[in-house]
């Protein structure tokens, strides 16, 4: 069913409240050198206590150098400590605690030192421009009065990584519509096999990642949603 003004509205509230709360995660691991994975994710835990903010059955992503090569990591309480020169991946998920809340789902990329490796930086370079081309993708086809297709936009995505080289890289899908009782929703994905088009007033996630095992990854996660008039 496609969401209520009240619905997107609260989306969008929760999306506001992620990037705060993401702005203070990374300002607290610069602060805090010395702090490890399970701290951060708690950091952040609490902050959406703070902001009235629910989650579902899995904490936040919160991952240092090599864990952030695991797409869905969630770091033990032993976690390891952050060191200079290491890449910071979060990925954060919640909605509201009122009705007609769904959720809103964010990932970025941060460094923990002067320069970023040359290989990193490439790999951040491509992941986001195959975020903006499916975005580009997805407007284009709406400014031609057509609705994209779930399967073409990660077509497009998919492209951009082969392209570059990161066809062994890439270890899942796209993006995913967005739910209310977990930030992946049931209305279909951006996926090789959704043929369905992309529904109006929903929300979805466009998050295309790559994965060099035991040593780092990239993912850049926005959401966006289409109104009836395109």
């Amino acid at each position: 069913m496609p969401w209520t003004k009240t619905e997107i509205q609260n989306h969008i509230k929760a999306a506001a409240l992620l990037g705060q709360i993401k702005n203070a995660a990374f300002s607290y691991a610069s602060k805090n050198p010395k702090t490890t994975e399970y701290e951060l994710q708690q950091f952040i835990l609490k902050k959406f206590q703070e902001n009235k903010l629910k989650l579902d059955k899995d904490p936040p992503i919160v991952a240092f150098g090599t864990s952030t090569a695991i797409p869905h990591y969630f770091p033990p309480q032993d976690s390891v400590e952050l060191k200079p020169d290491t890449l910071i991946l979060i990925d954060i998920w919640s909605r509201l605690k009122k009705r007609n809340s769904p959720f809103a789902d964010i990932t970025w990329i941060g460094y923990h030192g002067k320069s970023v490796p040359m290989k990193i930086q490439r790999a951040f370079n491509t992941v986001i421009k195959t975020r903006d081309n499916c975005l580009k993708f997805i407007e284009s086809e709406l400014r031609l009065g057509k609705m994209p297709v779930g399967k073409d936009v990660d077509k497009v995505g998919c492209n951009v990584l082969v392209k570059a080289g990161y066809k062994k890289n890439i270890l899942h899908r796209t993006g995913h519509s967005i739910g209310f009782h977990s930030p992946h929703g049931k209305q279909g994905h951006l996926s090789l096999k959704n043929e369905e088009p992309i529904l109006t007033n929903i929300g979805y996630t466009i998050e295309p990642g790559v994965y060099f095992k035991g040593e780092f990854g990239i993912r850049s996660e926005i959401n966006f949603y289409i109104i009836k008039n395109k």
